[in-house]
């Protein structure tokens, strides 16, 4: 019975010579769970090409999507989280900070950058939800600070990317303050006659939702975006009882009156740069006619 056994190797391979595939390069789409190549990710944007899902993506990604040729001036890079409150939970806030920064990359949940989107000017500030679910601290809310300090400065339309689970609870009041300082400085933005244009994405919640995220002079989300303030659990728990089809999705809050349009990630760039060429004219004679001292 020769047959039951191999006598020359054929598909057997040796654990020397076995491959694996580099973490990343395949990825499954959360909705249809089809397989996605990353560089077909790449090529559409982040968005699954099966179903048109919006896959969540951070400031580097956001910063190559609508940057031309992904070249910009990143701003306030010195900016590092401090622990005002000594807070010690599982773990100490220090620690924390030490572990997510080494994990991620990044300095905190927030990067800003100068430049250019199909020729027009503008500042992005983008947040990014791996680090530590893109909660809202002190320096998140005073890198924004200073974003809008620069495009009054250079008189440069305002961008924000939230994606974020709320206020950071191991910085509690000096968090909550942030809520108030971007408001206040949108409203120096707002007196400089500049556009701001806030960009919502999965997921934006908390006491983003409750300042800057919704302070835009226009808002716009992506299809499926999870926008709230509350999480549904806590709603449905809360009120004891179901909510509506769709809750808290992009597409309801836009029906709410809340957001101004939903856009595809693939046509983002073009629209923003539409409607930023829209204002420019304007802003410019409005300049031109403020009378003189």
């Amino acid at each position: 019975m020769a047959w039951f056994k191999r006598e020359i190797k054929g598909i057997i391979t040796t654990t020397e010579e076995k491959k694996e595939a580099p973490d990343g390069i395949w990825n499954k789409c959360p909705q249809c769970k089809k397989p996605l190549h990353y560089s077909e990710q790449v090529e559409n944007q982040y968005v699954c090409h099966y179903c048109g899902y919006h896959l969540r993506i951070g400031s580097k990604e956001y910063f190559s999507v609508l940057f031309d040729d992904n070249q910009f001036t990143e701003l306030f890079t010195t900016l590092h989280s401090g622990d005002p409150l000594h807070f010690t939970d599982t773990k100490k806030y220090t620690d924390r900070l030490k572990e997510t920064k080494n994990k991620t990359g990044l300095t905190d949940a927030i990067r800003a950058a100068h430049g250019k989107m199909n020729g027009e000017e503008l500042v992005i500030a983008c947040m990014d939800f791996t680090f530590i679910g893109g909660s809202m601290g002190s320096v998140v809310g005073e890198k924004i600070a200073r974003s809008i300090d620069h495009s009054i400065a250079n008189k440069i339309p305002f961008l924000m990317i939230s994606k974020s689970g709320g206020a950071r609870m191991m910085e509690a009041a000096f968090s909550l303050m942030q809520m108030a300082k971007t408001s206040a400085k949108l409203a120096l933005l707002s007196q400089a006659k500049i556009p701001y244009i806030s960009l919502l994405t999965d997921p934006t919640t908390g006491g983003v939702t409750a300042s800057y995220a919704m302070l835009g002079d226009i808002n716009i989300a992506e299809p499926g975006s999870l926008i709230g303030f509350a999480g549904p659990r806590v709603i449905k728990e809360t009120i004891k009882k179901d909510l509506p089809k769709g809750f808290q999705t992009a597409e309801f809050v836009q029906e709410h009156g809340f957001l101004d349009f939903i856009v595809d990630r693939r046509e983002m760039k073009e629209k923003l740069a539409s409607f930023l060429k829209m204002l420019a004219p304007v802003s410019a004679k409005e300049e031109k006619t403020e009378p003189q001292a």
